[in-house]
């Protein structure tokens, strides 16, 4: 008797799982009217040719920047947009912020349209190709910046540029704010917040760099993607220190203080932070999910059931779906005696922590203090930000968003998604609830890779898709 209510038991679930999987199918959307958008590439390509060859490159010591190459960007765009200088009013806000104002019909949905014009270092060794020379080969252009983000810089001024020059008037106020201090999480773009909080703005709309084009990055879903930001996880730089005695390495004590250390990563790498599944990663799913294939779509439509497995997926595999799910913890830094026959009398490790969902600086340093259980190794937080706040995907700004990016790339599926990464955009999180991290581009898995790295590249024809969304985007606004 017990035998068959069991089998009874797995067949019903076995049906619910199928019921649930079949019914897990894509919601049916019509592509909207795609509005003209001619783009002369070869301009394009030029002016932000013109913006690499500055080298707007920042650092956390400022004694190392050249003020000099900053000044001679801010002036370069004067001369490659001059309808916008005529129509919008700019200040300059904070250390190097540049805060433009493009006055519409109205005040009352204003759109931030986001960027920022300073860039990491190079090793120049590394590249092929001088990284400031603005080199254009084969419609490609060679640069640091070109993907981050002085691309999507010129595609906003572009797109303005070409839209004053038809006479266009935005139907609300339409601001670009641009940072020259991103990289080194500096305060301009702060100041522009602040800024715009005295003049009582509240945008309706913001958007900045974030997710992109891209393929094969979601289990099961062989169309390209464009993946929106909807938050951004927080980001701390976390030290495990243990100081002792020290001594000669010749009579070692029973546990060494770099050994200890050693130890304590070990434990910290088998113990990963909780699993959580915040509201963009469960969009996310929804979205991308219903486009699986069938053993994803079981899945992901059923994870009142499967949650475990995914879990345990994510464990295993590591990477971007790990990190959507996770705090995440890359030991990056280790110091200890600075001779080999010396035990060291200080001995110290770094981490980056990428914090999701719920987990916080503080119950970060926490955990990790408790997961290590050593008394003797103290952990503390150098820096730290909290994760942003959730955006909605409820509201016109999202609407607008998602028609551009229809028109742009018809082929796309466009989803809410996670960011990984720090960006400027989680301050006007104070402001609005409608901050968006989208870069305007389809990029390839190894494009993704030149970004702060080595031979970053644009195509012209990245960039004209660029200069077409936005100015589908803005004729929204």
């Amino acid at each position: 008797m017990i035998g068959w209510i069991l089998l009874a038991l797995v067949v019903l679930l076995a049906a619910v799982l199928l019921l649930r999987t079949l019914a897990f199918r894509p919601r049916k959307e019509e592509l909207p009217a795609v509005t003209p958008a001619e783009v002369d590439g070869d301009a394009v390509l030029n002016h932000l040719a013109e913006m690499i060859r500055c080298k707007t490159v920042s650092y956390y010591d400022k004694s190392l920047e050249d003020e000099g190459e900053f000044e001679k960007f801010r002036a370069l765009l004067k001369t490659l947009y001059p309808a916008v200088h005529k129509a919008c009013t700019l200040d300059r806000v904070g250390p190097s912020g540049l805060l433009y104002k493009w006055k519409g019909r109205s005040d009352k949905e204003p759109t931030v349209f986001m960027a920022h014009y300073d860039v990491v270092p190079v090793e120049r060794e590394l590249w092929e190709k001088d990284p400031f020379a603005g080199i254009i080969e084969d419609d490609v252009l060679w640069g640091r910046g070109t993907l981050d983000t002085k691309g999507t810089l010129c595609g906003v001024m572009e797109s303005a540029e070409a839209l004053l020059q038809q006479g266009y008037v935005p139907e609300n106020d339409i601001y670009f704010a641009f940072a020259g201090d991103e990289e080194v999480a500096g305060l301009s773009a702060p100041a522009i917040v602040e800024e715009l909080r005295k003049r009582g703005i509240v945008p309706a709309l913001v958007v900045d760099e974030g997710g992109a084009v891209v393929e094969n990055v979601f289990p099961g879903v062989t169309r390209p993607t464009a993946v929106v930001g909807t938050a951004e996880k927080g980001m701390t730089t976390v030290e495990f220190l243990l100081e002792g005695q020290g001594g000669h390495a010749s009579a070692p004590p029973v546990k060494t203080p770099v050994g200890m250390l050693a130890k304590a990563v070990c434990t910290v790498e088998k113990k990963p932070f909780r699993f959580q599944i915040t509201k963009p990663v469960a969009e996310m799913f929804d979205t991308l999910g219903r486009h699986s294939n069938f053993l994803f779509r079981m899945i992901f439509a059923n994870l009142w059931l499967f949650k475990p497995v995914l879990n345990l997926i994510c464990r295993i595999s590591g990477g971007e779906l790990n990190a959507l799910m996770r705090t995440t913890v890359a030991f990056t830094q280790m110091e200890g005696s600075k001779a080999t026959n010396v035990i060291p009398p200080v001995a110290r490790i770094r981490a980056n922590l990428r914090l999701c969902g719920q987990d916080t600086v503080d119950s970060a340093v926490a955990y990790l203090q408790q997961v290590i259980g050593e008394e003797k190794i103290r952990v503390h937080a150098i820096e730290g930000s909290n994760p942003s706040a959730v955006s909605t995907t409820d509201c016109e700004g999202w609407k607008k968003l998602k028609n551009a990016i229809n028109q742009t790339w018809p082929e796309a599926l466009v989803s809410p998604y996670l960011m990984m990464a720090c960006s400027d955009s989680r301050h006007y999180s104070t402001l609005t609830d409608k901050v968006y991290r989208f870069s305007a581009m389809a990029l390839s898995k190894e494009e993704r890779g030149m970004i702060h790295g080595n031979n970053e590249r644009v195509p012209a024809g990245t960039m004209v898709k660029t200069v077409q969304f936005y100015l589908r985007l803005m004729g929204q606004c």
